[in-house]
C-alpha cells in the first residue's frame, strides 16, 4: 500500500506564517504536523512507501526536510512537485493524486491523507477496516454544529456503513456525519480515479473524489475512533503550540 500525502495547498488563512513556508512542516513540540502523521503511518505493516505531493513554491523546503526525514523512517519517501505556484494555478487535491498515480506508476492500494491534520489515534483502524470490507473506505464522525456542516464533507450511510450520499460543503446537509480527509482506495479503484476529473469529479477538495467513488463504486465509512485537529487558522495553530 502506498501512502500518498497531499501537501500542496496554500494556507492563506494562516498568512503571514505560511506565506513562504508550508503548513505541514510547521513545528508542533519537537516534531512537525507532517511528521506526527508519518510517525504513525510508517509503522503500519501494510504501507511500503510514502509519496508526498507538494507545490513548486515549496518543493525546495520539502527537499531540505527530506534530507533528515529519510533517516528517521523505515519506509522510503518520494516527493512530487505538482508545478503550481499559487492558488491561481493550483492543481487541486484530486489532480495531485492523479499526478502521483501517473508519475510513479502506482498499481497498488493507496492510503490518501491531507498533510495538515493531527490525530490522537492511529490510522491502523482504517487499514483494518479496508481489509475487512475490501472496498474504498473513509472515517466519519458526528458534527453537532450546523454551521460547520456547511464547510465539511457530509455523508449518508445504510445500515452496513456503505456511503449512499456524500457532498462537500452542502447548502442543505442531509446528516450530521462528517468525513475527515483520510481515505483508502483499492487498486481496482485506480482506473476510476484516473478518469474522475474527466467524468465530472470536482478537482479541488479530496472529499470530492470520495463522493465520486461512492457513486461509481462502493465506499464504506468507519466511525472515527478518536479526535482530529484540522489546523485551519493562525489562531488555532497558536493555541495548539501554546503561543498567545
Amino acid at each position: 500500500m502506498k501512502n500518498v500525502v497531499l501537501a500542496a495547498g496554500y494556507a492563506t488563512r494562516m498568512y503571514p506564517l505560511t506565506e513562504n513556508f508550508p503548513k505541514p512542516l510547521l513545528p508542533v513540540g519537537d516534531s512537525t504536523i507532517l511528521d506526527r502523521m508519518l510517525e504513525d503511518v510508517d509503522a503500519l505493516e501494510a504501507v511500503d512507501e510514502h509519496i508526498i505531493v507538494t507545490n513548486h513554491r515549496f518543493i525546495g523546503i520539502f527537499e531540505q526536510w527530506l534530507e533528515e526525514a529519510s533517516k528517521r523512517y523505515a519506509k522510503p519517501i518520494r516527493l512530487l512537485d505538482d508545478g503550481s505556484t499559487s492558488n491561481d494555478n493550483r492543481v487541486g487535491a484530486v489532480g495531485d493524486l492523479v499526478a502521483a498515480i501517473r508519475e510513479f506508476g502506482i498499481e497498488d492500494d493507496i492510503l490518501v491523507a491531507a498533510a495538515d491534520n493531527l490525530l490522537d489515534f492511529s490510522l491502523a483502524s482504517l487499514v483494518e477496516f479496508f481489509h475487512e470490507k475490501r472496498t474504498a473506505v473513509i472515517f466519519y464522525y458526528d458534527e453537532p454544529d450546523e454551521a460547520r456542516l456547511h464547510r465539511c464533507g457530509v455523508i449518508c450511510m445504510d445500515e452496513d456503513g456503505r456511503v449512499t450520499d456524500m457532498e462537500e460543503k452542502p447548502a442543505e446537509p442531509k446528516s450530521h456525519h462528517v468525513t475527515p480527509p483520510f481515505y483508502i482506495y483499492g487498486k481496482e479503484d485506480l482506473p476510476l480515479i484516473l478518469a474522475a476529473i474527466e467524468n465530472g469529479c470536482q478537482w479541488d477538495a479530496p472529499g470530492n473524489l470520495a463522493g465520486y467513488i461512492s457513486r461509481v463504486s462502493v465506499l464504506h465509512a468507519l466511525r472515527m475512533p478518536g479526535k482530529r485537529l484540522d489546523i485551519g487558522s493562525l489562531e488555532g495553530y497558536y493555541s495548539l503550540i501554546g503561543k498567545e
